[in-house]
């Protein structure tokens, strides 16, 4: 397996097979329906689709493994069967293992492995292409928002770490992308200021994925005169702003809720992009 490239920031459109996300939440828990829901986000534009049975909205508790593996594999089968490029959303090595079997393409793990010590030795025996997201523990307690001094620098060089060790557990640099972790263990100030410095990332080595939709910093900056953020689903086109904003800065993919709208959004940086060049 090997990263799947595009000729532009990629869309990565979500599919919460869970009860409780923070934006949609038990719309699409039954598989039939997160398999339409994924072919439509296809329709709709998505270049890969990433598929998750487990929340992690701050305070949300742990699935156990059994059900996440029950959400989970018949909905990447199902996409993977139609040809529709399909990434695992967990912290388990049993999930990885199982969807990787399954037909899915990557794993995208927030714990960049530190969930699961199982992880990966999982994904690099396998040859998966890995998203190694900055992470500093479950979003409860202390953990919820975190303290930086220098929030850019510090993010750098923990995910630095964080590469370096998943490399010394075998997994072959080529297949490492590296995610900020917007809105974990992060206020929305932290958000801004790493979207603002993706360029800095870039002395990582590894393709970047921006997983800005909907959260906690796009409703603070939309939040009415009396601070009352929008519901997260109103939250759409501040998500393509980001969107088109992370496609100039370089980065591999955004991962997004609502596509149509990013899918334009990518496209239009890469015009103008392509005109810069002439």
């Amino acid at each position: 397996m090997s990263i799947p490239t595009w000729d532009r920031t990629a869309v990565m459109g979500v599919v919460n097979v869970t009860p409780d996300s923070f934006s949609d939440g038990g719309r699409w828990f039954e598989t039939a329906a997160a398999v339409k829901h994924g072919l439509d986000l296809v329709t709709e534009g998505a270049d890969l689709v990433d598929v998750g049975g487990e929340s992690t909205r701050p305070g949300a508790p742990r699935v156990d493994e059994a059900e996440e593996l029950k959400r989970v594999i018949p909905v990447v089968r199902g996409l993977a069967t139609e040809g529709v490029v399909v990434s695992v959303d967990t912290m388990r090595a049993a999930v990885a293992e199982q969807a990787l079997a399954a037909g899915a393409a990557i794993v995208n793990d927030v714990s960049g492995g530190l969930a699961d010590p199982r992880m990966v030795p999982v994904v690099a025996a396998t040859g998966a292409p890995f998203v190694v997201m900055h992470w500093r523990g479950f979003l409860q307690g202390p953990n919820i928002k975190g303290v930086y001094a220098d929030v850019v620098t510090e993010v750098v060089d923990e995910l630095h770490a964080r590469v370096d060790a998943v490399l010394e557990g075998g997994v072959d640099a080529a297949n490492i992308i590296v995610d900020p972790g917007l809105g974990f263990s992060k206020d929305a100030e932290h958000d801004l200021v790493l979207l603002a410095h993706l360029d800095r990332l870039r002395v990582l080595g590894s393709p970047v994925l921006v997983a800005a939709s909907r959260k906690r910093f796009l409703g603070r900056i939309l939040a009415d005169p009396d601070g009352n953020p929008p519901p997260a689903r109103e939250r759409d086109a501040a998500t393509a702003a980001v969107s088109a904003l992370a496609a100039h800065a370089g980065a591999w993919a955004v991962r997004v809720h609502e596509v149509r709208a990013t899918a334009d959004a990518v496209r239009v940086a890469r015009a103008l992009a392509e005109a810069r060049e002439r």
